[in-house]
């Protein structure tokens, strides 16, 4: 196959091509950025050989993508979703593609096993304004956040990851809309996800979860900052969010749930913190990210992993279930793919991101969804907390105006 692997651009727009022609298919991507876990330069699967619904019967030693909605939390524990969700989706859905795609990290080209068509028509022209609406109003998001901060107080909990949900009735192409988004904001745990007439288009910057032979790897983020277009202010900017307080509490606070959910799974005395609160560098924003590992227990499979494990507590909050309850209190909808996973399972390593920083698309209605969200202290103040979730969401709404 003649091929230039080295054009990305070309490549993404022929997997997308690909897409467009099965019903469910799957592309990840690492968008060039340095991760000495991850295995894959880009990673894609189209079509189904065999799908899988439940975690139960997950065969561990074959080659599958899929994801886990946040819903998947209520089948582990005492808890339930009843508000609307953006999009009708399984709780878990994997499968074994027929058509694959993986360029290992360190490799000069991929395995590929079919032919890839000719590259997606990609549009030059501005994309149509689209007006979205917040589901939650501004005045009733600062109320929460003060009736969060009450709940703190009280010691009904320490953190609360609230979020918001924005809608736009929008007849948008989904292909398209990806390869913008991709550009806008490359991400290291970038996803596109067709099931369907449902389209995830996720610029994650967020690991989830990964296992290389008997480790777990966990990489959860807590604190943002906007980057700025003077480089000095934006040293400053990365600066102060490394030296802030409230944040590090934050992500602490978090490291600390992760390092409990991975000790039910893991060997004693084997999970370490190798990272606390490293600052990193995306298009729109900095980042805080803490890196907690640990050495599973033999004969530990993905269902016992995820049960331990999922959702991830940057997306929730600590005490984890005690917070997922009280969430459905504040939040005026139920999150589905949102706070989710998207990854890979092979051979028994796996790799899942957090579904953050995405576009959601049901095509058979034409509505079109994204959310922010971010972690409430008792410090937090309603007004930044607002500025941040603008701040998240930059990147994906400036895929909308190119």
């Amino acid at each position: 196959m003649n091929q230039d692997w080295t054009n990305k651009e070309i490549l993404l727009r022929s997997l997308l091509a690909e897409a467009q022609q099965h019903d469910v298919g799957c592309v990840l991507l690492s968008n060039g950025f340095e991760d000495k876990h991850g295995q894959y330069e880009v990673l894609a699967g189209f079509g189904a050989k065999e799908q899988y619904e439940t975690l139960a019967n997950l065969p561990e030693n074959q080659f599958c993508m899929g994801f886990c909605s946040y819903d998947l939390k209520n089948s582990f524990e005492n808890l339930h979703s009843p508000l609307p969700k953006a999009l009708n989706l399984p709780d878990v859905y994997f499968f074994e593609p027929i058509n694959t795609f993986k360029w290992h990290r360190g490799s000069a080209n991929p395995e590929i096993n079919f032919d890839l068509p000719s590259p997606l028509k990609v549009s030059q022209e501005p994309m149509p304004q689209i007006a979205f609406a917040a589901s939650t109003s501004r005045e009733t998001y600062l109320a929460n956040v003060d009736a969060i901060r009450d709940c703190i107080r009280r010691g009904d909990f320490y953190e609360m990851n609230y979020c918001l949900q924005f809608q736009a009735d929008a007849t948008v192409d989904p292909y398209d809309l990806f390869y913008r988004l991709n550009n806008q904001a490359p991400a290291p745990f970038a996803a596109f996800f067709k099931f369907h007439d449902h389209y995830l288009l996720c610029a994650s910057p967020e690991r989830f979860l990964a296992r290389r032979g008997d480790k777990l790897i966990a990489q959860p983020i807590k604190g943002t900052r906007k980057r700025l277009s003077n480089p000095e202010e934006d040293n400053a900017i990365k600066e102060a969010l490394f030296n802030s307080e409230k944040d590090r509490a934050e992500n602490i606070m978090i490291v600390d749930l992760m390092r409990n959910d991975l000790s039910r799974v893991c060997k004693p005395g084997s999970v370490d913190v190798s990272e606390l609160c490293g600052i990193y560098s995306y298009s729109h924003v900095h980042q805080m990210i803490s890196t907690v590992t640990g050495n599973l227990s033999s004969d530990t499979g993905i269902q016992d992993i995820l049960k331990a494990t999922f959702p991830m507590g940057s997306m929730t909050g600590a005490p984890k279930i005690q917070v997922m309850k009280d969430i459905q209190r504040f939040e005026d909808f139920s999150r589905g793919w949102y706070s989710g996973s998207v990854g890979y399972l092979d051979k028994g390593a796996f790799d899942l991101n957090v579904v953050i920083r995405t576009m959601q698309y049901d095509a058979g209605s034409e509505k079109l969804y994204y959310h922010v969200g971010g972690a409430i202290t008792y410090d937090s103040n309603g007004e930044e907390e607002l500025a941040e979730c603008m701040h998240k969401a930059s990147g994906m709404l400036a895929a909308l105006s190119h």
